[in-house]
């Protein structure tokens, strides 16, 4: 499925008797492994920078849990994409989506997942890099509250919206990996969901109508209301504007150094967004954070104890392999202004196959408060809806 990198792969056995004994999985080439160079999708950051001599916290976390890490997975190059296809290393299958890109920039870690190969994987998630791969290729996914798993040794992209992430094709085990690298928690269970009628409309009629049984069967459950969050005239794409500026900035913080220096070969999308990363002024920077400020005052207040959002995670499936590059960056824009909700907020996001259009899956996701992890995963796992 090319999901994992050339070259030899490790297999580390997890501590006996763990919470996760018996289960296979894998690492997003971001995270660094003992004695195994760190890629980051780009040979050119492999070439510029030692072999790790510890693992990354989530790594050694799994490990100390019992799981079995099988080997190392395909990212896009710095984690600067949503696509899942590189340059230099190819693009991973979509193993419930032939012909069709598999999501990234955790690509290589969903391929695995969806295609059998481990039984959960660790992705990362800045944009949507877990959530996007997730509807995608018709698995769970999980972005987290930021800052609520460590991420020492792994490659940042932009660090204030960077957080871990992983996949299953299973719900419950979605969260028994939770629970082995989120800190425990109280949080109340999930009595109520918020319908993002801005977020269906963005994603479209066709996706709506596929999502609407799995919709429908939640509204039997618990209640289901219907909220928007962004009513004014620019809408949720003004939040995206004020997301992409940030993570740009944060992003030319953290690379802009060693790319101005190494000049590394890029494939085109990632050299055109350092590029334009490059470029953003302070001025762009301050107004992008006072739109961040007023999305966070309407979120606190979307979400009481108890309430998650219900949203598409994509707004459809995924592309068709060598679609046109305008098209797809067009398509990932789109995208983005869906998953920028959670970004913005810093808010944990559960995606979950919930549906199919043309055959392909689709996802509908859960956005809790801050720390509302394991509730989400749990709250999931209780609903079963079934797995198109």
């Amino acid at each position: 499925m090319n999901a994992f990198t050339p070259g030899p792969q490790p297999r580390l056995e997890g501590s006996p008797g763990g919470p996760l004994s018996g289960i296979a999985f894998a690492a997003k080439d971001l995270f660094d492994v003992a004695g195994f160079p760190t890629g980051a999708g780009n040979p050119d950051w492999a070439r510029t920078h030692p072999v790790p001599a510890r693992h990354a916290d989530a790594v050694a976390a799994l490990l100390a849990a019992g799981a079995t890490l099988a080997g190392k997975t395909h990212t896009d190059e710095l984690a600067f994409s949503l696509n899942g296809e590189n340059a230099h290393y190819g693009t991973p299958v979509n193993p419930r989506a032939p012909g069709r890109i598999p999501g990234g920039s955790s690509s290589g870690s969903a391929s695995a997942v969806a295609g059998g190969a481990v039984d959960t994987a660790l992705g990362t998630d800045t944009g949507g890099s877990v959530r996007v791969p997730s509807s995608y290729c018709g698995i769970f996914g999980i972005r987290t509250t930021h800052g609520a798993v460590p991420v020492g040794g792994l490659v940042p992209l932009a660090p204030r919206f960077d957080v871990v992430g992983w996949f299953a094709r299973d719900a419950g085990l979605l969260a028994r990996v939770g629970r082995a690298l989120l800190p425990a928690g109280s949080a109340a269970p999930v009595t109520r969901l918020l319908r993002l009628e801005d977020a269906f409309e963005l994603a479209g009629e066709a996706v709506t109508a596929a999502l609407a049984p799995a919709v429908a069967r939640l509204a039997g459950r618990l209640p289901v209301d219907s909220a928007r969050l962004a009513p004014g005239p620019e809408g949720l794409s003004g939040w995206f504007g004020h997301f992409r500026v940030l993570q740009g900035r944060d992003a030319w913080r953290t690379h802009g150094e060693w790319v101005t220096a190494v000049e590394p070969s890029f494939g085109p999308g990632i050299r055109d967004r350092f590029g334009w990363a490059a470029g953003l002024t302070e001025e762009m920077g301050e107004a992008a954070e006072a739109g961040r400020a007023a999305a966070l005052a309407v979120l606190d207040a979307a979400l009481p104890p108890g309430t998650a959002l219900l949203l598409p995670t994509a707004p459809g499936i995924a592309p068709r392999l060598a679609t046109p590059a305008a098209e797809l960056d067009a398509f990932r824009m789109r995208a983005m202004t869906l998953t920028c909700i959670a970004g913005l907020g810093g808010l944990p996001q559960v995606s979950m196959p919930a549906g199919t259009l043309d055959g392909c899956p689709v996802g509908l996701s859960v956005i809790g408060a801050r720390g509302t992890d394991l509730a989400l995963m749990d709250a999931v796992a209780d609903w079963a809806l079934p797995v198109a």
